[in-house]
């Protein structure tokens, strides 16, 4: 099965989600990953299609015009004091439009909470046919792959998986092998970027190289392959690569089209493509 791509929202996160949408068919993506939650962060937009209704209206429109797909849907985040509730309009409006994932990243240290609520949050999704990915963010509390692996264990829910992220897995000092002792259903997607070999020391600097400053694939030092190759072949790439500098120089279409290509290019090299 041809390996599959789609453009997480975070790489061109300026952008509205039926833009989003135009800029991933011109540079030959199958699918987006937008943020239909809206997270309140400063600098984002707020892309709630449950709310704006002619968003969603130019967004379907988009999505017909163009044949670009929404693979999974951003972000639902396990919080002190989180409404799952909350989150049910976007995986309602994720789910119309065919959507088969939640990404979902957790920020409380309160573990046996924690476990409940991501349980929680995946028979809720069960309800909409969504399966939820969680992902170990270096900058979050559950940060780790070994944290991640113990909530998925704990849950044992048929819709919960993994999602790893090249920059994440690198920086939280990931041996490519610990992947091998993952169940294979776990793996549904997978963020790809490089970055350099240093990691930061704090949380200012790993936010900042996280959120603004990824590099194009082959352009660092993550060994990206050796993750990638620990996964089912026709394990979907969402390409996670905010650069704010590369963006305002090339513009968000041709930053998100050097994306794909550096990406593919990587990928063929190391036969995974």
């Amino acid at each position: 099965m041809e390996r599959k791509f789609s453009l997480a929202h975070l790489t061109a996160l300026r952008c509205p989600t039926p833009e989003l949408i135009y800029i991933a068919a011109m540079a030959g993506y199958d699918y987006v990953s937008p943020r239909l939650v809206n997270l309140g962060v400063a600098g984002e937009g707020n892309y709630d299609l449950a709310t704006q209704p002619q968003l969603l209206a130019q967004t379907k429109r988009a999505m017909e015009a163009t044949g670009v797909g929404i693979h999974d849907i951003e972000l639902m985040r396990i919080l002190d004091g989180v409404d799952l509730k909350s989150y049910e309009p976007a995986m309602e409006v994720g789910a119309s439009l065919g959507a088969k994932h939640v990404l979902s990243s957790i920020w409380t240290s309160n573990k046996s909470y924690y476990i409940e609520k991501f349980g929680e949050l995946c028979d809720l999704a069960a309800k909409y046919g969504l399966g939820v990915q969680l992902e170990f963010v270096t900058w979050a509390s559950v940060s780790t792959l070994a944290q991640a692996k113990e909530v998925l264990l704990a849950v044992n829910k048929s819709n919960a998986g993994l999602m790893v992220d090249t920059l994440h897995a690198h920086r939280s000092r990931v041996k490519p092998e610990e992947l091998e002792d993952c169940p294979p259903e776990w793996f549904q997607f997978f963020h790809m970027c490089d970055g350099p070999a240093a990691i930061p020391d704090t949380q200012e600097e790993l936010i900042v190289i996280g959120r603004d400053a990824r590099r194009y694939c082959g352009e660092g030092a993550i060994d990206m392959a050796a993750y990638i190759s620990r996964m089912p072949r026709n394990t979907a790439c969402s390409i996670e690569l905010p650069h704010l500098a590369n963006a305002a120089e090339f513009g968000y279409a041709e930053h998100a089209r050097r994306c794909i290509v550096s990406a593919k290019e990587y990928l063929k090299k190391h036969d995974l493509l």
